[in-house]
């Protein structure tokens, strides 16, 4: 196809990027460990206020160090966003620890604070939390907070889309025990893949940076008393990141027009809703989705497959994991009273629009005219 591609949200450089990867070449500073990964960890916890950070090679690894600080194993249940990637629940797996799957609200797609006590009515006894800020928009803290603190249950946030989003003036991923985030090359700045655990406990972090680098004890010879991982960063990739860190809230303004434009050009369609923002925070506007109501007769296939022939990238909504066939022994909790789920009823309706910060008025303009064709606008 001659036409330009037309990205769902790809890696945006700016070129101070550079400068941070030339030093470490300049100081041989190649392996992982080095000065950009401590000014980069140092660098993110001035922006978030989280406290400490440790700089990993993926936000999966972060969610598993976060379980393993947590002492999370054999027989543990851990209460999880339903409506998500898998990369939220597989380090739950990797302890043989079991995922109880916690639908989602309407409000903001997020975990559903109802179902959640249900949650606890069923399974008194859970080791962790683990929410998700679907698409950059912060859940309802306050309420999720409240119940966990009144199980005693530690939280997890796992905020690897919602860099730069603030939930009443804080930064998501610093309410929980532990914080994660990821830096994979679509997110809102990228190391090409890294990802980072927070938490305002220092050891915490401290003992994340030991695991992370094989648990070598503090010996002249190698020695290890317990299993460790290869979960660093490197310092190549932490040069990415502080470049990129340079420019998140340019990013994340662009994240916002975008959205703003899509929701005004489609304000005159009944049948679509763009994906919802939660009114106490502030979002990144990671991805702007879309659902389609039902009795419309247009499916997101058909819109996809139209803008699709234009050359531009879309992406289905994230299949909720109680529908994937690796979790179909794992129980799930709804939202809804009659049982109903409000993240599969979103995944049957929904799709994630181009959502690139490149995009150019033309771009915008093509992709709104071809989503309006398919509802005879």
């Amino acid at each position: 196809m001659d036409r330009k591609k037309i990205y769902l949200s790809s890696p945006t450089m700016h070129g101070d990027e550079q400068k941070y990867v030339q030093e470490a070449f300049d100081t041989n500073w190649i392996a992982p460990l080095g000065p950009n990964v401590n000014a980069f960890e140092q660098e993110m916890e001035a922006y978030t206020g989280c406290g400490h950070a440790a700089a990993l090679s993926s936000g999966t690894a972060a969610i598993h160090l976060s379980l393993k600080l947590l002492g999370i194993g054999q027989g543990d249940l851990v209460f999880v966003s339903d409506f998500t990637f898998s990369a939220t629940c597989n380090p739950i797996v990797y302890e043989n620890a079991t995922p109880v799957f916690i639908d989602s609200e309407p409000d903001t797609w997020n975990m559903s604070p109802e179902a959640l006590e249900r949650a606890f009515v069923k399974y008194p006894h859970p080791r962790a939390v683990i929410c998700v800020h679907l698409y950059g928009t912060p859940a309802k803290l306050d309420e999720i907070m409240a119940i966990c603190q009144a199980h005693d249950v530690p939280l997890i946030e796992d905020a690897a889309e919602s860099l730069g989003s603030t939930y009443k003036g804080r930064h998501t991923g610093t309410y929980g025990k532990y914080g994660i985030y990821s830096f994979n090359g679509n997110k809102i700045i990228t190391t090409s893949g890294g990802g980072m655990l927070v938490s305002q406990d220092g050891e915490a972090t401290k003992r994340a940076t030991f695991l992370a680098t094989q648990a070598r004890d503090p010996a002249r010879h190698y020695q290890h008393s317990q299993i460790g991982y290869n979960y660093r960063m490197s310092n190549v990739t932490a040069g990415i990141g502080r470049g990129q860190l340079l420019h998140l809230e340019e990013h994340k303004a662009r994240k916002k027009e975008i959205y703003a434009q899509y929701r005004e050009a489609f304000a005159d369609i009944p049948e679509i809703a763009m994906n919802p923002l939660n009114p106490e925070g502030d979002a990144n506007c990671w991805l702007s989705c879309m659902t389609i109501a039902e009795e419309s007769g247009i499916t997101p296939d058909m819109v996809m497959d139209a803008l699709e022939e234009v050359n531009a990238e879309t992406r289905p909504i994230w299949k909720p994991m109680h529908l994937q066939p690796v979790f179909a022994a794992n129980d799930f909790i709804p939202h809804n009273g009659d049982g109903s789920s409000v993240g599969a009823d979103i995944f049957a309706r929904g799709l994630c629009l181009p959502s690139d910060i490149k995009n150019t008025p033309e771009d915008m303009e093509l992709i709104i005219g071809v989503v309006r064709k398919c509802f005879g606008r």
